[in-house]
């Protein structure tokens, strides 16, 4: 089976590439350094299509396919996986929005996202409750025609930027994952704060906070989908979201890569460029065979959650994102190893790629998690 891009997404490809290059790589540095959220940056990328890729072209987004927001995203974070965080994160939730909302919050919404004028928030995960979604103790009672909301969510990308969130909740506590229900909440809503989580090791310029619900009150029309069949409706695009991990992933790879070819030409040792050296040569060599046999994984898998086999999505996605992040750490690692002492420091971006790539291993579902379902699919 190929796994061509076509000439439109190629087209894609070199579009983002360049306002990578030219735009984000001369910045990352700083507002890694600084912990800055890329305001200007994101609407730059808006303004090119570049935002929540998959938004229906009726409410203003690109209506890409997901192996072509497959390729913005390898791209953002191939110029660098902090700002690319930022853009490429800018419409969580706004899958489950367009997906299972109500048309009024499409209208409302999507056409924001798309524009760059709204960010959106997904919160699920919790302090105690992170890979166990139906564990989740947030909790959301109805009272006449509003639900109250009460509880925590944490590590949520664009905590404190959003402008809306999708927040999942529990309805029925005794029912486990049967009794969660997904609420479209404006954050400017009484009683619903963020407060930032700066300390992080990576992907410093992307936005991550903890959300506190204190007695929210959301109007019962603002349920996504069904009552108490949230959990579902994540899981019709879990696979999506994990490809899209495995794209982060490639692109931090491929920016590891890249990095460690153009030092081990520049720099010399014993009167010559250390990359004359076979030892260097097979660790490139090493390297960008890793990073060809990611990105094919990830494409083959985002063509089979297009095509709809649930089956095999799942299958790939988990695999993609597995081999994808566990290699990119490997060959950020390799990248430090070429650059020596030099890799070891700031002055060269090699050990950032190390520090953004380390977190693919982590969200939208841990590597552990991930063979667990590949085991599932293969037993």
């Amino acid at each position: 089976m190929s796994f061509q891009l076509s000439e439109e997404q190629r087209a894609i490809r070199r579009t983002v590439r360049e306002f990578g290059e030219a735009e984000i790589e001369p910045v990352a540095r700083e507002h890694d350094e600084n912990r800055e959220y890329p305001h200007d940056l994101v609407q730059q990328a808006a303004e090119m299509d570049l935002v929540a890729t998959g938004i229906p072209i009726e409410y203003g987004g690109a209506g890409m396919d997901l192996l072509s927001s497959v390729v913005v995203t390898e791209e953002l974070w191939r110029a660098d996986p902090g700002i690319g965080s930022a853009i490429s994160s800018r419409g969580f939730g706004s899958t489950m929005i367009e997906r299972f909302g109500d048309e009024w919050m499409k209208d409302e919404w999507l056409p924001k996202i798309a524009s760059g004028d709204a960010a959106c928030a997904s919160a699920i995960s919790e302090p105690a409750h992170g890979s166990n979604v139906a564990g989740m103790e947030t909790r959301a009672e109805q009272d006449g025609d509003e639900y109250v909301l009460n509880g925590n969510k944490m590590w949520i990308t664009n905590g404190t930027i959003a402008d809306v969130a999708v927040v999942m909740a529990k309805t029925d506590p005794g029912a486990g994952h049967e009794g969660i229900t997904a609420f479209l909440v404006p954050t400017d809503l009484d009683g619903f704060s963020a407060e930032k989580i700066d300390n992080k090791l990576g992907i410093r310029a992307s936005d991550l906070a903890e959300l506190i619900l204190d007695d929210v009150r959301v109007p019962a029309e603002n349920v996504v989908g069904t009552e108490n069949a949230g959990f579902y409706q994540l899981m019709d695009f879990f696979a999506a979201g994990r490809v899209s991990v495995a794209a982060q992933a490639v692109g931090t790879a491929q920016a590891a890569l890249d990095a460690a070819l153009e030092y081990a030409g520049e720099r010399e040792q014993f009167d010559q460029p250390i990359a004359e050296f076979q030892a260097i040569q097979h660790k490139l060599a090493e390297m960008a065979t890793t990073v060809e046999a990611a990105r094919s994984l990830t494409y083959r898998a985002a063509t089979y959650a297009m095509d709809g086999d649930d089956q095999l999505a799942a299958k790939f996605a988990s695999m993609a994102k597995l081999f994808a992040s566990e290699h990119a750490v490997d060959v950020a690692d390799e990248a430090i190893q070429v650059h020596g002492g030099a890799g070891y420091v700031s002055d060269h971006p090699v050990e950032r790629y190390y520090r953004d790539a380390r977190i693919t291993k982590i969200y939208e579902g841990t590597s552990e998690i991930q063979k667990n379902i590949v085991a599932d699919q293969l037993l």
